[in-house]
């Protein structure tokens, strides 16, 4: 189903790398507050691509977009 999808694809593998740095910052440098925020964040701008893609309406598609775009510019200022 995602397989040609370049958006899913790319934010997957962003989810993938952000899940890694978590477990690295956790265990490694044992740090637990911005840690948790960067897992939320980064892991929910994926699942809101994939929620788009299976939206209904294109009101719907632009909606979840937009949600996964706001927390891209959050990511982006929380760890800038």
């Amino acid at each position: 189903m995602y397989e040609n999808n370049v958006n899913y694809n790319k934010t997957y593998q962003f989810a993938i790398r952000i899940v890694n740095a978590y477990k690295y910052l956790t265990e490694e440098k044992k740090e637990f507050v911005l840690s948790k925020q960067l897992l939320k964040t980064g892991t929910s701008i994926g699942a809101n691509v994939a929620e788009a893609n299976g939206a209904i309406s294109s009101a719907e598609f632009s909606a979840k977009i937009s949600i996964a775009y706001n927390y891209l510019i959050q990511e982006y200022q929380v760890f800038q």
